[in-house]
């Protein structure tokens, strides 16, 4: 084992334009958690679910983006799904989450950008689903929008993304693998003291549980000590919250997507969304003041969908009774821990705004401490 891992330092360290192909925790063997991730590890995984990002590096001061999760490739807003939002902190400028609370339901693609961009993504969605054919008479449109604050690389005073970014966002929207790291609206982010970024995961309940999927989508912008399977990383690196090192900024925020194919409505999808938020504290996260930390929840289940042309005052669905939503808490849990800890693994050294840089997570040192708590698996 220990050549091993002294076979990875080396060719890690050897070469820092590998940046691009910095490898998972689980590839490494740090593997979070007890249940079976999907085919891919990610929030696409969960059937229909969709993923764009478009990245925006200009110059030498703008760093930052936008990324879309779709949860289906039909007319979301007459397709609608179900929905629920939680806030662990409040700090944030969150759109469109009262409508979701009050109504329990999703019509739009789901938006992460930037503080300062947020109404902008949230035109573009809206401009999106107005051209959509069929809506020419639509007269109202709740565009959900979740933000951090990526102002330390990037110029987020000159609100450099535009609508045509938003759309490509969309255009480039697919199933299949996710794109993580310093892309999309994680271009920018910082989070437990390293460069943060978009990070996904999934979780696989077995069949005797009905074999449902989880997966989560992050973009991770917050601070705290970084923990990683319980080896307290921050502290041994001496790069965490009250340790002295600059830059370090506890405030951020995260914002945490959460969809899964279990028919679930939105009450149920609010007791997922809040489960999911542990998943912040299981790698060092604890909600401070200043940052703005959010959970999406939906399902893609059909037996569950609002659909809108449909006549008649009620619908009928079925439901997963409560007593059968512990395996996917659990999963909700893993998958946020994974995705946060892919988010900093797959993350690159960035330089921005004044000439800030956020350094990347250093995946030798990692490992090393790893290997002193004897949490590396084979």
């Amino acid at each position: 084992m220990k050549f091993l891992i002294l076979v990875l330092v080396f060719l890690l360290s050897a070469n820092n334009s590998f940046s691009q192909e910095r490898q998972l925790p689980r590839d490494l063997g740090i593997k979070p958690g007890i249940l079976t991730p999907g085919p891919l590890n990610a929030i696409t995984d969960v059937e229909g679910v969709q993923v764009g990002h478009k990245t925006i590096m200009e110059g030498d001061n703008i760093r930052t983006g936008v990324t879309m999760i779709l949860p289906h490739d039909g007319d979301l807003f007459r397709s609608r799904v179900p929905a629920a939002v939680y806030v662990g902190n409040g700090f944030g400028k969150a759109l469109g989450f009262t409508q979701i609370r009050e109504l329990g339901e999703i019509e739009t693609p789901v938006g992460l950008t930037n503080t300062l961009s947020i109404h902008t993504v949230a035109n573009g969605i809206t401009d999106y689903i107005l051209r959509q054919p069929g809506n020419e008479n639509v007269r109202s449109v709740n565009p959900v929008v979740g933000e951090t604050n990526d102002g330390w690389l990037n110029d987020i005073r000159g609100r450099h993304v535009t609508i045509n970014d938003v759309f490509e966002a969309i255009e480039n929207a697919q199933p299949g693998p996710v794109e993580e790291g310093s892309v999309g609206a994680g271009t920018g982010t910082s989070a437990l003291g390293f460069k943060g970024g978009i990070g996904t995961s999934s979780r696989q309940l077995p069949s005797k549980f009905g074999g449902y999927t989880v997966g989560v989508l992050v973009q991770s912008n917050f601070g705290g000590v970084l923990t990683i399977n319980g080896a307290p990383v921050g502290e041994e690196l001496e790069n965490h919250y009250l340790s002295g090192q600059v830059p370090y900024d506890v405030d951020g925020s995260v914002m945490i997507i959460v969809a899964t194919d279990a028919p679930l409505l939105s009450r149920n999808l609010e007791r997922l969304a809040k489960r999911a938020f542990l998943g912040i504290s299981r790698v060092g996260g604890f909600a401070s003041n200043g940052s703005g930390d959010y959970v999406i929840a939906f399902s893609t289940n059909e037996g569950v969908r609002i659909e809108t042309g449909e006549t008649g005052p009620t619908q009928n669905y079925k439901e997963l009774k409560n007593a059968a939503t512990t395996p996917l808490f659990l999963a909700a849990v893993e998958a946020t821990e994974e995705a946060i800890l892919n988010s900093l693994f797959k993350a690159t050294t960035v330089t921005g705004d004044r000439g800030h840089i956020q350094q990347a997570l250093p995946i030798p040192q990692v490992l090393e401490i790893m290997e002193k708590y004897n949490l590396l698996e084979p």
